[in-house]
């Protein structure tokens, strides 16, 4: 499995940070682009950046049934179908699990988790269909993190839905024959969730805001393109990364 030039493959959480890195180091080798995030704008301004390739927008949430197939009817529109990567992402950090609204709980989990099972509900049975006509098979990649395997106070929310992620991503490879799955953690890398965690708010605030500044003072975050570029290497070999969690810098 190569990364798939002259493809079209669907990106979410392309507005900024690793995904919208992504975006750039894909449409610099040839491949076509489906971009999402809610905000238009920004994702506009990372559609004008990939120059390499076609590259549409689709404003919304990924969450939304309407959206997700959506984004697959663009990808089919542009030809050579090849999969998804879902990097989009929502940490609200500094509140205890008691603390978190229900408003902002479901925010975390529709980013990271509602929004996988709907790219895989619109996806995965096109990329199936195309498999079983003799194709190579397409990819499905979701961002993971090690907070999947991990109870960090204020981060609760989050860390709850990157675990319950990766265990869609293993269902995923249990259940179908038509993609190559995996999870990608893209290590730690300065974004804009690291700097909502550096300026948190909340019971368990104080703690989180020592521990993700003092990784920034040690020198330990990364760039996104990085990140991306990790990300595309492991691409390259999802034929042997299918139901794995993978964290960048790994040996396969």
């Amino acid at each position: 499995m190569s990364v798939p030039s002259n493809k079209t493959v669907i990106l979410t959480g392309a507005s900024r940070g690793i995904g919208r890195a992504v975006a750039h180091a894909l449409s610099q080798r040839g491949v076509r682009l489906v971009l999402n995030a809610r905000g238009e704008d920004r994702l506009r301004e990372t559609a004008e950046g990939c120059t390499g390739a076609d590259a549409r927008i689709v404003a919304g949430n990924a969450a939304s049934a309407s959206v997700a197939q959506k984004l697959v009817d663009e990808a089919r529109d542009m030809g050579s179908f090849a999969g998804f990567i879902h990097a989009a992402g929502v940490l609200h950090p500094g509140p205890l699990l008691h603390e978190i609204e229900e408003h902002a709980f479901r925010e975390v989990l529709d980013a990271s988790l509602t929004a996988a099972y709907q790219l895989v509900r619109f996806a995965v049975p096109v990329l199936e269909g195309t498999a079983h006509y003799g194709a190579e098979r397409g990819i499905a990649v979701f961002f993971g993190s090690g907070a999947a395997e991990i109870a960090q106070p204020g981060i609760a929310a989050y860390c709850i839905a990157k675990a319950a992620e990766e265990h869609l991503m293993r269902q995923l490879a249990a259940e179908s024959d038509g993609v190559y799955t995996f999870a990608y953690r893209p290590g730690v890398v300065e974004t804009r969730m690291q700097q909502q965690a550096r300026s948190a708010e909340g019971g368990a605030a104080d703690t989180l805001r020592k521990t993700f500044q003092s990784w920034k003072d040690e020198g330990r975050l990364i760039e996104p393109e990085e990140s991306a570029q990790g990300l595309l290497k492991f691409i390259e070999q999802a034929d042997r990364l299918h139901g794995r969690s993978i964290r960048i810098g790994e040996a396969i």
